[in-house]
């Protein structure tokens, strides 16, 4: 069945396939490494590896690439505030991460690339766009001229009148109604890292990084690029923009963008101080793949919102998740083989996750449940592998056993064996099953 993604490019769902082959050759944005993660970003991941499982699921290998921003702005005014050296200061965020990203279970990408591995490929890029008459020098940089690109501004839906022509900004970050010509490198200032060009001494701009990166690993056009929608102005747009005017080929087939995670009605932001990481949801008491749930109660392009009580919610379900993996008799084939279809269905239609886990909510068998863990990610095959291990399976008949035999001293001890792996033991007119223990 055809896989139909909302592309940001075309504003609609499109049928998705790869360009070439089976492989899809999948770019996503990853953290500037200058402060720990907020829970804000990881719904991006989150969402980055619900994509990719999707491809995955459809039968398509991924080659995915995810940039780590380890020069920037932010790294470099962090690290001037701390008194460390950029690669000291970066790593340690880069490490912490790359350790939420195993906590909340999303599968590594196939290379994770920083930007200041690629310095020479930028100033490659750069010199292209040079030659090209779209970038000119100034006493503080090189600049990109929207003006030679025509059709500036056609992700984020730009009108002419919109641009300011002839201005520059310096920032990395700024709004759309500051649209003007943006940095490709910026010459070196005092107390700031910098490498050798040919037009002259610097540092690259944030928007070349991912150009240079993604069209290394992936070449042109990528299949996919992903990010959260706070990125499609003006970082994305300006992607668009020096990596089509520099090689006159299509950038990327299609943009995927997430959406914000808010909190008290509005969009969850270091700047607004109101983030919380995975080490703040852990420290009470809840699990990343507590986290990981929530996420999947809205489709990834509506906007979510996190509070204590939803988080907890979110607990109790994945939870009861987990009990029902360990007590569902095997599946019908023929039930089974409906599921998948209704499963991949759901998921086929635009990332309809919300849809997708109702169906998991109303499956009664265990192969099903595992079969969606594929895409949910959430450890149920672990839960079933435990409980085997355990033998706590076994344990529960042999207690049932004993109770109709009335050796009531046996099936208590039975009982104590359970509860020290963890389980308790519900009695229901159905007959006995165990329930993790709170």
């Amino acid at each position: 069945m055809p896989f139909k993604l909302y592309n940001a490019l075309s504003r609609k769902k499109e049928n998705f396939k790869p360009l070439k082959g089976k492989t899809v050759r999948f770019y996503a944005c990853g953290p500037t490494v200058y402060a720990f993660v907020h829970i804000g970003n990881l719904r991006t991941f989150v969402f980055d590896d619900l994509l990719r499982r999707t491809f995955e699921l459809n039968g398509y290998k991924v080659k995915e690439i995810m940039n780590l921003t380890d020069v920037d702005d932010k790294t470099i005014n962090g690290a001037k505030d701390s008194g460390k050296t950029l690669k000291n200061y970066t790593s340690f965020y880069e490490k912490r991460f790359l350790f939420d990203v195993k906590a909340l279970n999303i599968l590594p990408a196939a290379k994770y690339t920083r930007a200041t591995d690629h310095i020479q490929e930028m100033i490659k890029m750069i010199s292209t766009l040079f030659k090209k008459k779209v970038a000119y020098k100034t006493s503080d940089g090189i600049y990109f001229n929207i003006s030679k690109f025509k059709n500036y501004g056609k992700l984020s839906r730009l009108k002419a009148r919109e641009l300011k022509i002839g201005a520059r900004v310096r920032s990395d970050e700024y709004e759309k109604n500051n649209a003007q010509d943006f940095a490709l490198w910026k010459f070196k200032k005092e107390g700031e890292p910098s490498w050798a060009a040919p037009f002259g001494e610097g540092r690259p701009g944030w928007h070349i990084e991912c150009s240079a990166m993604s069209i290394k690993y992936l070449g042109m056009p990528l299949d996919i690029h992903s990010g959260g929608v706070d990125l499609i102005f003006p970082h994305h747009e300006n992607e668009i923009a020096q990596s089509e005017a520099a090689y006159g080929k299509k950038f990327a087939r299609f943009f995927a963008e997430g959406e914000h995670l808010s909190i008290g009605g509005k969009k969850m932001a270091k700047s607004l101080g109101n983030i919380f990481t995975l080490r703040d949801i852990e420290e009470r008491g809840f699990e990343p793949l507590d986290f990981r749930y929530l996420t999947f109660t809205a489709h990834y392009r509506s906007p979510l919102s996190f509070s204590w009580e939803s988080l907890s919610a979110s607990r109790n379900a994945r939870k009861k998740l987990e009990e029902k993996a360990l007590l569902a008799p095997k599946s019908d084939a023929k039930v089974l083989k409906k599921f998948k279809m209704e499963f991949l269905a759901a998921l086929n239609d635009d990332l309809n996750i919300p849809k997708a886990l109702a169906l998991v909510w109303k499956a009664r068998g265990r192969d099903e449940i595992l079969y969606a863990d594929k895409i949910l990610g959430l450890g149920l095959d672990k839960v079933k592998k435990v409980a085997a291990s355990a033998g706590l399976e076994a344990l529960l008949r042999e207690r049932e056993v004993m109770r109709r035999d009335k050796k009531w001293r046996e099936a208590d001890l039975i009982r104590d064996k359970i509860l020290k792996a963890g389980y308790i033991i519900e009695d229901t007119p159905q007959g006995a099953r165990l329930k993790r223990a709170s």
